[in-house]
Formats: structure tokens, sequence, C-alpha cells
């Protein structure tokens, strides 16, 4: 079992919350650092207006001159989830504004790497684009996006990751994470900064009669919003106020079946009902199979699914499908092997802060979900790395809260300079690049410097509960409205309770999951519950027979199963002492 501190969250005492909110959603919402009850009105009057974004004036122009010209534009997105849902939504509404020669380039991260590179560049000029627009990518371009500039093709850089030092020399830049912006949500995915330079254009071009003088239909971005949540929930951007809002919107809109038939088609294969769809199913059902095209493949299979209005979208589902059971099993084998070298280090001596893993058989494109797992179980920032090209070493990484994975990465380039070639990202993950034969090296200094602004407190499995609750909300309509009181997401966390619990029955499921009958410790029997917990044995944890009491950490859910719902307790984690 691994070892968690388990606390209660703090609650915010000042909030008058009306007496048509339930007690437990009252508990639940003081604990998620609401400033006042009016932050859960999540209708779309309440979305942050773009002028606050930077620039976003300059980028319309620029838009709106192409646009006029009937110009040549490229977009050039990423290969994940974000990256994808960014290209289509662009490439949806442009060519719906009137934009008629739009394509889009995604970069094989085999071949060319994340971003702009000069490798794309060059492969782009080809096709003589008039403008490039970046999404999800570029604010680290400096080489790629002089290339472009150098051959006089404008530039417009749409990210959302934490700049450099130095800025590219793009025509325009839209960043809410670039120096002097004042937007109010600094948490928008790369799909969401999209979204609000369509805003911004649709209102500029309606002020000059644009779709009136030409015959067009004014496109409804409100349509556009089921692939804004998926973009903004698979990229596991906090879900502050405004990403909320733009999540809450696209599940209204899925769950009313009015989604992209390519999120429609995801949604077939992934068995999953659109009517009760909750943001977690976005994370952890279509998600990773759009990612799985870019992590194994090309993720132009993924950006053309969600372009598809035909029943080809159905096909190209099918295909991310596949993929992402071929992933599974790549990184099942991965994290085998990670974990058998992991049993020969003791993270619980101090000596590891920071965690370098490499092996020259690891595959590229799965090096982020490992290095992910890997940082679950150790809680430790962590860096996995797979063989590149030219003695390079691609590397993905993962951090925990209190520790900005970029800052370290920051501090390592600019005091040891040259033993990383290149690195982004943000907070909690980032990618990098380091040469073989210096790896030792860079994983001592990734030691270092991750000590240095480690703590203890820091480094402790810290598990934040909502607390116990009484037996009367062991109901299937609880469990109905803590799904539908969200979206929950990253830094907007979905209820986690805690509690002494007698087992009245357990059984081993496929020898990894544990399925329980249980019974909170001071009802008796009267109450009888059953609990699922995934993944909890494995071949250094093989199955075992739990004590009659343990403490269990757990979220009520809804298990629907040929037509019937019923509750059902997914229980994190299980604590066999007194702790819970």
């Amino acid at each position: 079992m691994q070892k968690i501190a388990l606390k209660q969250r703090t609650l915010n005492s000042q909030i008058n919350w009306p007496e048509t909110i339930h007690p437990l959603l009252q508990r639940i919402y003081s604990g998620r650092n609401l400033a006042s009850v009016d932050e859960l009105d999540l209708s779309l009057s309440q979305l942050l207006p773009p002028d606050g974004l930077k620039n976003i004036e300059l980028a319309v122009d620029l838009l709106e001159e192409v646009l006029r010209k009937q110009e040549s534009i490229l977009v050039v997105g990423d290969f994940d989830a974000d990256g994808a849902t960014s290209t289509a939504l662009l490439i949806r509404v442009l060519r719906r504004m009137g934009f008629a020669k739009v394509d889009y380039m995604v970069p094989n991260r085999f071949a060319y790497g994340y971003g702009l590179t000069v490798g794309l560049v060059q492969e782009a000029l080809q096709d003589k684009p008039d403008l490039i627009i970046t999404v999800d990518n570029g604010i680290s371009s400096l080489d790629g996006v002089a290339l472009a500039k150098k051959h006089d093709v404008k530039v417009l850089v749409t990210d959302h990751h934490l700049p450099g030092e130095k800025l590219p020399q793009a025509d325009v830049i839209l960043n809410p994470n670039q120096p002097g912006d004042n937007f109010g949500s600094k948490s928008l995915a790369g799909v969401g900064v999209v979204f609000y330079l369509l805003v911004a254009l649709r209102r500029r071009l309606r002020s000059h009669n644009w779709f009136v003088d030409h015959g067009l239909q004014e496109p409804n971005l409100a349509e556009y919003l089921d692939i804004v949540a998926l973009g903004t929930v698979a990229d596991v951007v906090p879900l502050d106020r405004n990403n909320r809002i733009l999540v809450n919107e696209g599940l209204k809109r899925i769950r009313a079946r009015c989604c992209v038939p390519g999120l429609a088609a995801l949604l077939q294969v992934a068995e999953r009902n659109p009517e009760t769809l909750v943001a977690s199913d976005l994370g952890y059902a279509i998600g990773p199979r759009l990612n799985a095209a870019g992590r194994l493949d090309d993720m132009s299979l993924g950006i053309e699914c969600l372009l598809s209005d035909g029943s080809e979208a159905y096909e190209y589902a099918r295909q991310l499908d596949s993929l992402n059971l071929e992933r599974r099993e790549i990184e099942t084998g991965m994290k085998a092997e990670a974990m058998q070298y992991l049993e020969t280090i003791d993270v619980e001596t101090g000596a590891h802060y920071g965690v370098c893993l490499y092996d020259n058989n690891w595959h590229q494109g799965v090096i982020g979900i490992l290095a992910s797992r890997v940082k679950e179980r150790l809680h430790r920032p962590v860096i996995i790395f797979a063989p590149g090209d030219d003695g390079e070493i691609k590397g993905s990484a993962r951090s925990i809260p209190g520790i900005h994975i970029r800052d370290v990465l920051e501090l390592i380039s600019s005091q040891q300079p040259g033993l990383i070639l290149k690195f982004g990202g943000h907070a909690m993950a980032a990618g990098l690049t380091v040469l073989e034969n210096r790896l030792d090296e860079f994983s001592r200094y990734f030691n270092k410097y991750v000590q240095q602004v480690a703590s203890e407190e820091l480094l402790e499995n810290t598990v934040y509960s909502d607390g116990q609750i009484p037996e009367e909300y062991f109901s299937l309509s609880v469990a109905e409205m803590l799904n539908q009181a969200g979206p929950w997401g990253q830094a907007f966390p979905e209820p986690l309770f805690s509690g002494r619990f007698r087992i009245l029955n357990q059984r081993v499921l496929k020898s990894r999951h544990l399925k329980l009958e249980v019974t909170p410790e001071d009802a008796g029997q009267r109450l009888v519950v059953e609990g699922i917990t995934f993944n909890l044995f494995d071949e250094n944890n093989p199955p075992r027979e739990l004590a009659n009491e343990v403490g269990l950490v757990y979220k009520l859910s809804v298990n629907e199963f040929r037509g019937q719902r019923n509750l059902q307790m997914i229980i994190e984690h299980i604590l066999e002492t007194d702790d819970a």
C-alpha cells in the first residue's frame, strides 16, 4: 500500500450559502478556494471578455487582412489532444468565416519534435503559406519563427505555455502567460486561447458587416464548446472559474448530443453515454484515445476525426481506439521495467529528490504517461527518457504540487549551460532534450536542484479529504448530485471522502482489482455499499486478504451496467491503520 498523509481540507467559513445548495455541496465548495457563491454561476454570460488578452486586436488585424486578401494559412499544431482540438477548432471556424485557403500541419514527434521547428518550417515553405498560425505551441520556437520570417511568411503564435527569457520574433503573439498580459485567467489551454481569438475575430467581422456582405451565416461559437471542453480537460490545466465555464457549457452540449461527429464517434468506441457524461470521461476515456495518434503514429488522424462531418468519423475513431490499445500494451511493458528498477532504490531515505529513468528500448510517445505513473508511485518529480537521434535522448517530466518543473529546468540550464539542449513546459509537466552521454551528469544536477526547492512537507504524499459523510448520504441520488455539481478537475478536485469501514466481502478481479462490500464502522449492517479499487495489485504487490476493518479514501460514483444505475464507491486509498 502506498504511504500517504491524510488531511482534511480547510474550509472557507466566510461564504453565506443559500439554502437551495445541499449541505454536503456547501461543505465541498467551501474547500475549493471559492471566494463567493457567485463563482458557482457558470453561465456563458460570466465568461471573461477577450479584451484582456495582450495583442488580441493585433491578432485580429492580421487575420482580417489575410481574409480580405484571401491569402493562405497553415495551422501548425501539437501532437497532443490540446493541439488536435486547437487545430480542428481553428480550421472549422475559419472556413465558416470565409477563409478559403486553410490547411494544417502537425509535427511528427519522431521526425521533428515539439513545436515550430526549423525542419518543420523548411517542409512548410514548400507549400508557400502566407501566414503560419501556431496553436498550443510556438512560444519557445525562436529559430523556427525566425526562418519563416526570413522567407517573408507572417507568423501568429497562439500558445499558453510559459515563455523563456526570449520571445520569438513573430508578427503577433497571443499567450495569456506572456509578459505584460493582464488576462484574468492564466490557465487557458491552447484550445481556449484559440477560442478567444475566434470570439474577437467574429466580433470584428460582424462590426464590418463581413458576414452580411458576403452572404455568410455568422458562426455560433457556442456550437464548438464541445471541442474546447475536450482539449481543456485533456490538457489537465487548472479548472479556474473561466475554464469551468468553458468545460461546463461544452459538457451541456455533449449531453444534448450536439457535438461534432468525431467526438460522438469517440464516445461510441469508448462506450460512454453522452447523456451522463462528466469531465473525467473526457480526461480518462476520450483524451487518451485522441492522444494515442500523436504518441504512436501521426496526430493528423485525430485532427481528421474532429474535422469529419460524415460517416468516416467512426472509422477514424475506431483507428484511434485501436492505437490506444496498442499504447496500453507498450505502457504496461515499460511500466513493469520501470517498477523493477524502482525496487532497487529507496526514496524514503531522502537520497532521491528528483528521479530520472532511461531505457534505450522505451517508446518516445509513451514516456509522458510513464512519467505520470512513476510520479504517482514515488511522489517525486520524475523524468522519463527515451532514445532520440544523433546521440540525443528525449525526456518527459512530471512534477508534484509545489515544485515548478519548468523553473527547475530553467535553473539547471542557466547554471549548467549546454547540459540541456532544449526544454519547455509549465509547472507540472515539461519536455526536454539532453545528450545520452551526459544523462548521469544531468540526473545528478536534477536531483540537486529539486532538493534545493523541495521540503519534507512537499515530498510527503498528502491526500486531502472532504471528511466523513453520514449514512444517509450513501445514496444514488447524492452520487448523481456530486457528478453534476462540477465540472471537477485539476485545481477543482472531485469530492473525496474518508472513513473507517468493516469489510463484509472481498474478491480480486483479474489479479489486479479489488471488489469490496463494506459497511461504515458505526452503521452495523444497516448499510452495505459496494466499492472497487483499481490496479491495487501487481507483480511486486500480489493479491492478499485485507484486514476486517480498514480506512478508506473514496469517491461516490454511479455504476452503470446493463441499463441499471447503482451507487458505487471508487476507492482511491486503503489505510490498514487508524489514519482514516
